[in-house]
């Protein structure tokens, strides 16, 4: 296998929401085995799948008045990032 085959073979993906203290960062969880860890997925279509879902949910919430108009999100303060990791 190529190095180029290995590294797309073992890239995944994080949402990345940028915050004022922390600059980019996945802060996005899931909670597995009795703790919080950070959310990676297997595909960008994944990562994107999940990131539409989030301001669907935080339009809805608007629309229902459960959330305050100006207390959404702007779509620019969240990217998808690759990560490669290792061989596995």
């Amino acid at each position: 296998m190529t190095n180029e085959t290995t590294q797309i073979k073992n890239t995944k993906y994080e949402v990345q929401h940028y915050t004022l203290c922390g600059g980019w960062m996945n802060s996005w969880t899931i909670y597995k085995d009795g703790k919080d860890i950070p959310q990676i997925f297997d595909t960008e279509a994944e990562a994107q799948a999940e990131l539409y879902e989030f301001f669907v949910d935080i339009a809805n919430e608007i629309i229902r008045g459960e959330r305050k108009p100006d207390e959404g999100y702007d779509q620019e303060e969240f990217r998808i990032v690759s990560l490669v990791s290792g061989d596995s």
